[in-house]
């Protein structure tokens, strides 16, 4: 190789480009979370790629992050979920949609802590809303929602995670008002509102739970159409009516927040209904196992794809 060209490669790696003008991938376990939600990149949302609420995480880099209630967490799983948002948005693809406007902001702004980020499928194909527990103290989407997400785009859905205010009835409204900015910008999102999910762990799982037992009209939004199929994880939500969707819902058995046979006896009881209803407890996992990735959970995301499948069309 030329002088001159083996210039042109040092600068080019030097820069963060491969030879051939791909980025490389800029974060790895070391990389600190502040440069990630400082990284021009994200616009100014990469704060919410992380708990707003400090007190619910720890760690120093991507590698050491840890967020309150979950267990199972994966370094790597972490590290590819902000590389693959930041090649996205580094294309110049929309990754992150504001819910509200500035005027809604100015009069709670508590709503400037709230949006979607949209991991992108294949164009026309179903969505889902995953939504993520945190105790309805803060929104852990990193372990709870964004995995989620990024793995059911790699299967071709339309994923989005919804960052909410917490609190029940906050989060319940930023769901509804997510479900209305979906079905109203969907021929710019490229997405089927037909057989739509919506996913959620611990507190998420309720959230997702009740807007398809009550709909978004009874959150503050006009109505739209209920979900195919809810999937729950690790929530002892026993709320439940005779129209509720179909429930697809898993737990460990060492969970000490979410009782298993709770869990059990709402499908068993929405069963009897005609609601289809499937159920997985797994022994010795505990609380907020997430996609359970090297876990005897791991796994589980296939079989609630399925179950969402087959009943997308009913």
């Amino acid at each position: 190789m030329k002088r001159t060209g083996m210039i042109a490669l040092i600068m080019c790696l030097l820069s963060g480009m491969t030879a051939y003008g791909e980025e490389t991938t800029p974060y790895s376990v070391d990389t600190p979370v502040q440069e990630v939600m400082s990284d021009p990149a994200f616009e100014g949302y990469g704060r919410l790629l992380f708990p707003v609420n400090d007190g619910y995480w720890s760690g120093d880099t991507l590698g050491e992050l840890r967020l309150t209630w979950y267990s199972n967490v994966d370094p790597n799983e972490t590290v590819e979920i902000v590389n693959t948002l930041h090649e996205r948005a580094s294309r110049g693809e929309t990754v992150f949609y504001d819910l509200y406007t500035d005027e809604e902001k100015a009069e709670d702004p508590a709503k400037e802590a709230t949006g979607l980020f949209f991991f992108k499928g294949t164009p026309g194909e179903k969505f889902a809303v995953c939504n993520a527990g945190g105790g309805f103290a803060y929104v852990g989407a990193m372990h709870d929602s964004f995995p989620h997400a990024l793995e059911l785009s790699k299967r071709g859905y339309n994923a989005f995670a919804l960052i909410y205010r917490p609190g029940a009835q906050t989060a319940c409204e930023d769901l509804a008002r997510a479900i209305h900015f979906i079905f109203e910008h969907a021929e710019e999102l490229e997405v089927n509102t037909d057989g739509y999910s919506l996913w959620g762990g611990s507190a998420g799982a309720r959230m997702a739970a009740w807007l398809g037992s009550y709909g978004t009209a009874a959150f503050g939004e006009g109505e739209y159409p209920r979900p195919a199929a809810v999937i729950m994880q690790y929530t002892g939500h026993t709320d439940y009516t005779e129209d509720d969707p179909a429930t697809f819902a898993c737990v460990g058995e060492r969970d000490g927040i979410a009782n298993w046979r709770t869990m059990q006896r709402r499908l068993e009881a929405m069963s009897t209904l005609g609601i289809p209803t499937e159920f997985h407890h797994y022994p010795g996992l505990s609380h907020g196992f997430g996609l359970g990735t090297g876990t005897v959970a791991e796994g589980w995301i296939e079989q609630a794809i399925a179950f969402w499948e087959e009943n997308a069309g009913a």
